[in-house]
């Protein structure tokens, strides 16, 4: 009897023992798959909703989306930037069409199409894909507010099929003056691209924009969605019909923003397209054109000029995450073409590139040089979590293996430098940390909201010995020279003036980094 109970005893104890060694296996498990933690390894965390908050980025974050205020033209119905007011009224007038919203481009009043879309294409990205991190910051609907403000002025500036208006002002006028935007009082001329003379550059980058809003507003305003995506088609068909380049066709627009070629945007925007509406055919288009425009097996730098790099990063998500296209020979060259733009950033790739600071910085250009390595370290973000999500966390550069943790460091990198940690010790982002840029070159900031100035006389305030009176709060600047050094001053526009698409991909950098949440595998 005693022993029989013993055996019971024993037996009892034994099946409770292989029940919590199965429950420590399982939690184990759990924690190696959500860390990354493997028998191979790998070290590499698996985000699914959510993560803890880093506070540094959520701060950068909040600050970057104020810009887009500062930039706002129009009737400012629920402005939150007190020197600011209404401005740009009547702009759009002599064409009776309303372009009174949209952004100023830079420091200036000028409304440039090009880049403005570009900005809206990103910042459409930039939510698609971390909208969820935003939220948790309470940073998504400012967001999707600066980003209806540009497509609502979009879509005014397409009247007709193949009618876009891409200019609002005249550089050459709008460049002598100096004043605030709520009293300028110089002429706004108006420039369009139509049939006879076309732009597709411009238009197919409108479409993309168009497209990838469409995407954002789907279900909290369908309609506004569907009308986006009625522009998006009808733009991508001029741009792809009437093929030349605008700055070909319009010479005034090439000391300002100068395309290089059209065939990015084509393929940029027939891929957005794609993500818009699953049509097969717009997959067909960036299949059959890519050996014409993709140069594949080239890696290039993504910015306002060149979408290829961007392109190649949105096409390999369809790679990571769709069955069926995961070995498509399409796409193949957007997939391995990415891996090249991949391995070139990763610092110590053999085929890193050689465009550095000493301190670690993309550095490619003197003129708006952060825009690279923001532009840079966003790419690579997205394609860390594309990694991750989709469980492929090794990448190979010519042999040598990487993971996405180490596509997440380079892209912490460049957001650290330009949030301070460089030899200047200076927060490019103006507003945030203890020294940053205080002679921005910026109209609206430079000028005391309550001066009374006209066009001419406005210029004591851009040679002023004192620092901005009004603090251009998320302006990010351009940034050091490949010596690394920076010269505050507000003639210094080479290094000192903000962009609308610089804070897009600023906002697109700072949202994949203020926490870690699982890429969508579709956006729809």
């Amino acid at each position: 009897m005693g022993a029989k109970s013993r055996r019971r005893g024993l037996c009892g104890w034994f099946i409770a023992l292989i029940v919590l060694a199965a429950v420590v296996l399982a939690v184990v498990y759990t924690i190696r798959k959500k860390t990354g933690h493997s028998d191979d390894g790998g070290d590499d965390p698996v985000p699914g909703p959510p993560g803890a908050v880093d506070k540094k980025y959520a701060d950068a974050l909040e600050i970057a989306l104020q810009f887009f205020d500062i930039q706002k033209s129009g009737k400012l119905g629920n402005n939150k930037i007190s020197w600011r007011g209404d401005s740009g009224l009547k702009d759009g007038k002599e064409a009776n069409l309303d372009l009174s919203k949209g952004l100023y481009d830079a420091g200036d009043h000028m409304k440039f199409g090009f880049p403005m879309a570009f900005t809206a294409t990103v910042l459409s990205w930039s939510i698609l894909e971390y909208g969820d991190q935003m939220d948790e910051v309470n940073q998504l609907e400012p967001a999707k507010d600066s980003l209806k403000w540009i497509t609502d002025f979009l879509i005014n500036a397409h009247p007709s099929e193949n009618v876009l208006y891409i200019q609002v002002g005249d550089p050459s006028i709008d460049h002598k003056c100096w004043d605030r935007p709520e009293t300028m009082s110089g002429k706004r001329p108006l420039t369009k691209i139509d049939t006879e003379t076309p732009g597709t550059e411009v238009a197919a980058e409108t479409a993309a924009a168009m497209a990838s809003a469409s995407l954002v507003f789907k279900d909290s305003d369908p309609q506004y969605s569907s009308t986006l995506l009625k522009h998006a088609k009808q733009l991508f068909n001029f741009a792809d019909k009437y093929q030349s380049s605008y700055s070909v066709n319009i010479p005034e627009v090439q000391p300002f923003y100068n395309s290089t070629g059209y065939g990015d945007e084509l393929l940029w925007a027939a891929s957005w397209l794609y993500h818009a509406t699953e049509d097969k055919s717009y997959l067909e288009y960036v299949s059959e054109k890519g050996s014409d425009f993709g140069n594949f097996g080239n890696p290039t730098w993504f910015s306002w000029d060149n979408k290829l790099a961007g392109t190649q990063v949105l096409l390999s998500r369809l790679t990571f995450f769709k069955k069926g296209l995961s070995g498509s020979n399409d796409l193949k060259g957007y997939k391995e073409t990415a891996e090249a733009v991949m391995c070139g950033l990763l610092p110590n790739s053999p085929t890193a590139t050689a465009s550095r600071t000493d301190d670690g910085l993309i550095w490619v250009s003197e003129w708006n040089a952060l825009q690279h390595p923001v532009s840079s370290a966003f790419l690579a973000a997205l394609y860390s979590d594309y990694m991750l999500t989709s469980r492929n966390v090794k990448l190979s550069c010519s042999g040598k293996t990487f993971r996405a943790s180490d596509l997440r460091k380079f892209a912490k990198s460049q957001a650290e430098y330009m949030l301070g940690k460089n030899p200047m010790e200076m927060s490019f982002l103006v507003g945030y940390g203890d020294k940053y840029p205080q002679y921005v070159h910026h109209r609206g900031a430079s000028i005391p909201a309550d001066a009374t100035t006209g066009c001419k006389d406005g210029f004591k305030w851009l040679n002023s010995e004192d620092p901005n009176p009004n603090v251009a709060y998320g302006a990010l600047v351009g940034g050091p020279f490949l010596n690394e050094t920076f010269i505050d001053s507000r003639n210094n526009s080479m290094q000192n003036e903000p962009s609308t698409y610089n804070s897009a991909l600023v906002v697109g950098l700072l949202s994949s980094l203020v926490t870690t949440s699982s890429a969508l595998e579709s956006f729809k």
